[in-house]
């Protein structure tokens, strides 16, 4: 009987010193903070004026344009918080002044090292539904933000310590707030990061050119005698004019392509040789080796150098590559040959290309940076 009264005796003091450390060190669940309920949260939709002749824009259902998240792009693209030490912006390499390109072949990262490709320009990017980059291996501007901040050539961050600096900013949880509707600081994610940035970078428009004047029919706008040629070179409009075989990649309106070429600028004798494998690189489709993805002519005599690697430093380069014929390689474009094109019909080409440049494009205060 003793024994059990001894076993009691001990359960009892057991559980008093556990009711003890209870009340001194209570077990608290903490509500879930939501820091941002009391600010408003009134999306207001965005509809992009574009013309028809560019034709429509898909905008993703789970990533609608509203005011807010535009404008929340617009600040994460050029602040350089995204980046490991906080020195480098997506502008950084994308520069409005040069067609949101780079004016160099390949652009430095914070580590000082030089990227492998030349910076696509983001004109009328948002058209874009084959694929990012020179190898088209991200599938949409969505995804696409998401690479170059991880990217140690490039940003070289890491996504978790930039969405914490995020957290802990004076503005972005509530501009976060404004534009998706999240009810605490903490929800602040990657992927609404990229959603932000994607709405951005959809509005980066180019549709005021002298080509989309005459397109529009509007009136005081019309080609000169030398773009009249130049046009009839580029989409083989006449037959007693030669075909310089542009169209095929540049299509009209939006002057890229939804397919991937091979446009003759590595020299390879074999699939293997390709110093860079573009999208074959990604798809592992033998097919795919040394084709790349068809950059936009428009803003063109802004965003040099040319070319994924850069080489070519202006227009009239580019166009002499074009006329010889290109590199050999096993799967060269049919339409890579040489065009035996005269100086005259040169400049025609040259002067119709840059019907594409849109100064007002330029300049658009929407497009640029919120810091200045």
């Amino acid at each position: 009987m003793l024994k059990y009264q001894m076993y009691i005796y001990v359960f009892l003091v057991v559980i008093g010193l556990t009711l003890v450390a209870c009340d001194e060190d209570p077990i608290v669940i903490n509500p879930v903070n939501n820091d941002l309920i009391n600010i408003p949260f009134n999306p207001v939709s965005v509809t992009l004026d574009i013309p028809f002749h560019l034709g429509k824009m898909v905008i993703p259902e789970d990533n609608p344009l509203t005011k807010d998240g535009i404008e929340l792009g617009r600040y994460l693209f050029y602040d350089p918080i995204l980046s490991g030490d906080s020195t480098l912006s997506c502008a950084g390499c994308h520069k409005i002044e040069h067609g949101f390109a780079d004016l160099t072949a390949t652009s430095m990262g914070i580590t000082g090292q030089n990227g492998k490709r030349n910076s696509m320009s983001l004109i009328n990017v948002g058209f874009s539904n084959t694929g990012l980059f020179w190898d088209g291996r991200s599938p949409n501007l969505e995804a696409q933000a998401l690479v170059p901040v991880e990217d140690p050539i490039e940003m070289n961050a890491y996504w978790p310590d930039v969405v914490e600096k995020l957290k802990s900013h004076s503005e972005y949880p509530a501009m976060f707030r404004k534009a998706f509707g999240i009810e605490s600081s903490s929800k602040i994610t990657k992927e609404l990061v990229a959603k932000a940035l994607a709405q951005f970078e959809r509005t980066i428009l180019s549709t005021n050119s002298k080509y989309d004047k005459i397109q529009q029919e509007i009136p005081g706008y019309k080609y000169t005698d030398e773009e009249l040629l130049g046009l009839a070179l580029f989409i083989d409009g006449e037959p007693l004019v030669p075909d310089a075989e542009c169209f095929h990649c540049h299509n009209l309106n939006l002057t890229s392509s939804s397919l991937y070429f091979n446009n003759g600028i590595q020299i390879a004798e074999t699939i293997e040789e390709f110093k860079d494998p573009g999208r074959g690189g990604f798809t592992g489709n033998i097919l795919d080796y040394g084709t790349m993805k068809v950059p936009s002519l428009r803003n063109i005599l802004f965003s040099a150098p040319y070319m994924h690697d850069g080489r070519f430093e202006n227009l009239d380069q580019v166009l002499e590559h074009y006329n010889s014929g290109g590199h050999h390689s096993p799967n060269i474009n049919a339409n890579i040959y040489k065009l035996n094109l005269n100086q005259e019909e040169l400049d025609a080409l040259k002067a119709f290309i840059l019907t594409f440049q849109d100064t007002s494009f330029m300049n658009n205060p929407a497009l640029k940076s919120p810091f200045n």
